[in-house]
């Protein structure tokens, strides 16, 4: 009895676990049968409201989506057997419904069957297409028992409605990321309510929903919440800052809110925050060092916010953290050296940060980093050695920093490197061999840097690499063989470095290769026929090379092969296309080669070409253009630089439909006929022919409702057959008719018109009236013909728009317009020879982009205009020839004109003296120009289409400059009444080039300061008093070509030495205290001093009394020059592209 008693708490235990283990299965079995009918019934109506749509794909991100409603049968329980069903155990009713993913497409309608669910407490339609839905139907607020709902990503729009606050049990609300043609938007009295009633809330996401408004402080008071996103919610005012403070806040995100303020608040220890996105948002004000009181903080992203001052060294107490974007804040200060305590980190972005000093050496104890990006921060100093620590870094980004020196060996120690990117970085000296040892890199990409020298042949061993990008760079040498063991990489963009020697035949080894780009360098030799080898590749760039041979036929049949640019070489042969119909070219670019013809009418066989670069192939023979209209697919045609044959064969609508077509320089007489057809053009360049006469009425209706950019300049035409008030091509974009014989009034361009070029006619009468409606105006340069009248008001008033106006050389008579608007983008304003009178408008200070004003040879009539320093980016200034009077400075105006590169005062009365302290605000003058530039600049060459030009007086003579070298600098104050010393601040002006002061009445000695004026190439001090001696310092003046001392009161010896010897006895003449060569007048029995100088090249070379043609250091020429010859002018074209000068007699200059 005992006994049995002993085991009877055993038996009751295992009694009762039997009942309640039988019990759930009686109450399981039970629930999975008790699905109600008017659930079943609503849910089965619901499926019918919606078509199966799959709006999201299955990726990482969304994960895999199906139409969940597919196992929705009316034979089957709804609760044991349906997806996405959830119901209560005990009643039946359907408590959960998720159908998020489901392929769900259709309207969400106010009488939907889904609001019968009464029951419902999680509802999740997220990743579906609501998107004809007109709005949010208000009778979600009848499902009061919610606690979660989700219509996130859905496509949702239009107004959220106010009934969503009747949902005062919800503990989590996703509207986030709905957007369709506009966005959800959110009213700031429904937002008080639903932060009001909805006191459970713990997750609030709002993510791209239009609230437009401040939020209300009551957010504050949600003392459950974990989870507030707001990303790019258009949130103004200022953020509640004690939502930082909330007990069990873990995540806030309210990125993307560029007007939305705020400040971090004093963080106390044990806060629960893990997550904190602030980026793109106005917060501002000083990160205190409370921030290191978020041990828990995991993810913290402050880009694009302007927190100040430094970062605080409590940063590193952050042991949790993984992920740190700091990208485009500005911290000042440097770096702490605490960053290296973040152990946990494996994301770091300081990109375009704001920091300054050196990259603190600690960065190499972040171990478990894996993305580093640097990209266009501020840091100085070399690189690191310890980056190389980082044996867990996939992603390195280094583009566009200040880092110096070489790239350190220890960069190879990262062997999980995946990508690296030092575009525009600053690195110098060759790549470090110890780069061939990042084994698992994938992507290397040195665009556009310093590094130099011959490639490493370790960079054989990156065998997993996909693209290598090392364009823009300085290397030199051969291409190395050893990158054919490059077995994976699909690009290899080697263009615009100093490669030589012939094309690697080891790349054809590299079978996945898609495109190769070798452009821009120094390739010799032919092409080799195992490229066919590579039968993946789609692009192939050798253009700009000294590559010579014939073509291999074998790239018009590579069957992959899209684009081929072979481009300005010395290739030669005939051109011959065989087998080419299954050709898949679609480009193809044999310009300036030096082929053989005639073209094959083979050539029509490319089924497939769609764009055809042949200009100056330098064909003996004349080329047919008939040819080409065989290739049925041709859209863009360039047949420029060749003598082309256009026979008139019938018209008809077999032609292609060309999109872009150039036949400049093609020595055409007339319109080819072929045009007629052409209704698709949009662009058409046929400018450097020989077409003559009127432009015929037919033409005009050459791409008239396509045409964006017309070409017909330096032809011979003389005006348009039909009398048209506004020219007819109504999307025309670009319009040039400049340097034709075009006679009476000035055409008017479409209103669509930003660049109209109609220079060098003969154009006459007024400018229309209609010219003020083509308000779109960017360009506007009708300089050189013989227009009269008054310059119209409304130039002024297109100032928001116009950059360049030029009408130069004109007859235009009256005052300047009055009024330049506020907001003026003027970069240029010419109105030089002409017969303009009255004042310089005081408007014009409006123009605060303003580079060249060029006012010369006019009738202006007033004292020097000195708030013209007011304009910060002046740096042509041109008044000469006018009626200008008075001094140039005024005791209170200040100094400025800190980028003028050029001012000429000349040919004025200007008086007074000039202080010494005037120029040295000149800081533009003040920088010796750089010599070794492999490009010369020009200014206004940013526009691609128009190019400054001016008149200067350089070396004795009137020159004009068609294209002004940026590095060009002058003053000209000569022919005035300027009167007293010489100022010696003159001497730090050290890049000045050209310097005239002639005919004042300048006294005393000449400044011995000049000799510092390093880049003089020009000086003329004639006519004037000068006494004294010649300073000796003159003498290390090695780029001085011209110098004029002639009718002044010197006296003593001449210096001996250095340029001085190249110069003539007129240099020095009408100062009869001079001695000595190259006057014959001795200088007693005292020795004149000689010096030896080093002799240097000059910027402007090739100097002559007849044409003087300036230039460049390396050789380079600027385009036309005009020099005085006898009483007449010559005109000299330099066309960089052709170098062949073309000189003829031309009309003299006003």
């Amino acid at each position: 009895m005992w006994k049995m008693n002993q085991y009877l708490p055993l038996f009751l235990i295992a009694f009762c676990l039997f009942f309640i283990s039988h019990s759930q299965t009686i109450s399981n079995t039970s629930s999975q049968h008790r699905c109600l009918p008017d659930q079943s019934s609503a849910l089965l109506q619901l499926r019918k409201e919606f078509v199966e749509k799959r709006t999201y794909p299955d990726d990482d991100y969304f994960g895999v989506s199906y139409p969940k409603m597919k196992s929705w049968k009316a034979d089957s329980d709804c609760c044991s057997s349906w997806d996405g069903i959830t119901c209560d155990a005990h009643y039946g009713h359907v408590i959960g419904l998720d159908l998020s993913k489901s392929w769900l497409c259709g309207p969400l309608k106010s009488n939907s069957s889904l609001f019968r669910l009464r029951h419902l407490r999680k509802l999740n339609l997220a990743l579906n297409d609501f998107s004809s839905s007109t709005t949010i139907p208000s009778e979600f607020g009848q499902l009061v028992r919610l606690t979660h709902l989700n219509l996130s990503r859905s496509f949702l729009h239009g107004r959220i409605p106010s009934e969503i606050s009747w949902l005062s049990n919800l503990v989590s609300l996703d509207l986030s990321f709905n957007y369709f043609m506009a966005h959800l938007n959110l009213r700031r009295n429904d937002l008080e309510a639903l932060v009001q009633n909805m006191t459970y809330l713990r997750e609030l996401h709002l993510d791209d929903v239009n609230i437009s408004s401040s939020l209300p402080q009551s957010l504050a008071n949600l003392s459950s919440l974990t989870s507030l996103s707001l990303s790019d919610c258009i949130l103004l005012g200022e953020f509640p800052s004690d939502i930082f403070l909330l007990p069990k806040i873990q995540a806030i995100d309210v990125s993307g809110n560029n007007n939305l303020t705020g400040f971090l608040p004093n963080f106390r220890s044990g806060s629960s925050l893990k997550q904190l996105r602030l980026s793109y948002t106005n917060f501002s004000g000083e990160l205190l060092d409370a921030i290191g009181n978020l041990k828990s903080l995991n993810f913290l992203d402050l880009s694009q916010t302007y927190f100040s001052r430094e970062l605080p060294n409590s940063i590193g107490n952050l042991e949790h953290l993984s992920h740190l974007d700091l990208s485009w804040a500005i911290f000042l200060g440097v770096l702490p050296n605490s960053i290296g305590n973040l152990k946990s980190l494996s994301h770091l972005d300081l990109s375009g940060a704001n920091f300054s000093g050196e990259l603190p050496n600690s960065i190499g104890n972040l171990k478990s980093l894996s993305h580093l990006d640097l990209s266009g921060a501020n840091f100085l100093g070399e690189l690191p050695s310890s980056i190389g620590k980082l044996e867990s870094l996939n992603t390195l980004y280094l583009g566009s920093t200040n880092f110096s020196g070489k790239l350190p060996d220890s960069i190879g120690n990262l062997n999980s490197l995946n990508d690296l990117d030092l575009d525009s970085s600053k690195f110098s000296g060759e790549i470090p061999p110890s780069i061939g040892n990042l084994s698992q890199l994938t992507s290397l990409s040195l665009l556009g840097c310093n590094f130099h020298g011959q490639l490493p042949s370790t960079l054989g061993n990156l065998a997993k690499l996909t693209s290598l990008d090392l364009r823009y760079s300085l290397f030199s040498g051969k291409v190395p063989s050893s990158l054919g063991n490059l077995t994976q990489l699909e690009e290899l963009l080697l263009s615009y470095n100093n490669f030589e020697g012939r094309f690697p035949v080891s790349l054809t080894n590299i079978t996945k290769l898609t495109q190769i780009d070798i452009s821009g360098n120094q390739l010799k030799g032919s092409i080799p026929s195992e490229i066919s080898r590579l039968t993946h590749l789609s692009s192939l760039d050798l253009s700009q090379n000294s590559l010579t041979g014939a073509i291999p036929s074998v790239l018009y049949t590579m069957p992959s092969l899209s684009v081929l640019y072979l481009h300005q070489n010395q290739l030669t042969g005939p051109l011959q296309f065989q087998n080419i119909s299954s050709s898949q070219l679609n480009s193809l670019d044999l310009s300036g080669n030096k082929l053989d013809g005639p073209i094959s009418r083979s050539i029509s066989n490319f089924t497939m070409l769609h764009w055809l670069y042949l200009s100056s192939i330098n064909l003996k023979d004349k080329m047919e253009l008939n040819i080409f209209f065989q290739v049925k697919e041709l859209q863009y045609l360039d047949l420029s630089g060749n003598n082309l044959l256009v026979s008139k064969e019938n018209i008809n609508s077999t032609l292609p439909k060309f999109s872009y077509l150039y036949l400049s320089s093609c020595n055409l007489r007339e319109f080819p006929d072929f045009l007629k057809a052409q209704n698709e053009l949009s662009t058409l360049d046929l400018s450097n022919n020989k077409i003559e006469g009127k432009i015929p009425k037919w033409f005009c209706n050459v791409g008239k409702g396509t045409l964006r950019y017309l070409n017909l300049s330096f032809n011979l035409l003389s005006g348009f057959e039909q009398q048209l008030k506004v020219l007819p091509w109504k999307f025309i974009v670009y319009l040039d008719l400049r340097s034709n014989m075009l006679q009476g009034s000035l055409p008017v361009p479409p209103l669509s018109t930003s660049y109209f070029f109609a220079s060098n006619n003969n154009l006459t009468g007024k400018i229309p009236q209609m010219i003020c409606k083509v308000n779109s105006l960017q360009v506007l340069d009708i300089s050189n013909n013989q227009l009269n009248g008054h310059i119209p008001q409304c130039l002024g008033h297109f100032s928001s728009s116009l950059l360049v106006l030029n009408m130069r050389n004109n007859c235009f008579q009256g005052s300047m317009p009055k009024t330049f608007i506020k907001g003026c983008t003027l970069t240029t304003l010419d109105f030089s020879h002409n017969q303009i009178q009255g004042k310089i408008p005081r408007s014009l200070l409006q123009c605060r982009m303003l580079e060249v004003l060029n006012l010369g040879n006019n009738n202006i009539n007033e004292a020097f205009p000195f708030w013209l320093q007011s304009l910060p980016e002046l740096r042509i200034l041109v008044l000469r020839a006018n009626g200008f009077h008075g001094p140039i400075w005024a005791p209170h105006t200040g100094f400025g004109f800190s980028k003028l590169h050029v001012i000429d005062l000349s040919h004025n009365s200007f008086s007074g003296r000039l202080p010494s302290e005037y120029f040295r605000t000149w800081n533009a003058m003040q920088m010796v120009p750089a010599k070794d530039k492999s490009q010369p600049e020009y200014m206004g060459s940013q526009s691609n289409y128009y190019e400054d030009s001016m008149t200067v007086v350089n070396k004795g003579l009137e020159i004009f400059l068609v294209k002004i070298l940026t590095i060009f600098t002058a003053i000209d104050l000569s022919n005035n009444r300027f009167e007293g010393e010489i100022p010696n601040s003159m001497g730090n002006l050290k890049g000045l080039i050209v310097l005239n002061l002639s005919s004042n009445s300048f006294m005393d000695r000449v400044p011995s300061s000049l000799g510092n004026l390093t880049a003089l190439e020009s000086l003329d001090l004639s006519l004037n008093e000068l006494s004294g001696k010649i300073p000796q310092q003159l003498i290390s003046l090695t780029f001085l070509e011209y110098l004029n001392l002639s009718q002044n009161q010197l006296v003593g010896p001449i210096p001996q030495g250095g340029q001085f010897w190249t110069f003539e006895n007129s240099s020095f003449e009408g100062n009869l205290g001079l001695c000595g060569s190259p006057l014959s007048k001795k200088c007693g029995n005292n020795e004149t001093p000689t010096y030896k100088t080093r002799q240097e090249s000059s910027i402007v070379e090739g100097f002559d009394w007849k044409v003087v043609v300036i230039g460049y250091a390396c050789g380079l020429i600027i385009g036309i020059v005009i020099g005085h010859c006898n009483n007449c002018i010559y005109v000299c074209d330099y066309m960089d592209h052709h170098h062949q000068p073309l000189c003829g007699p031309a009309d003299p200059w006003p």
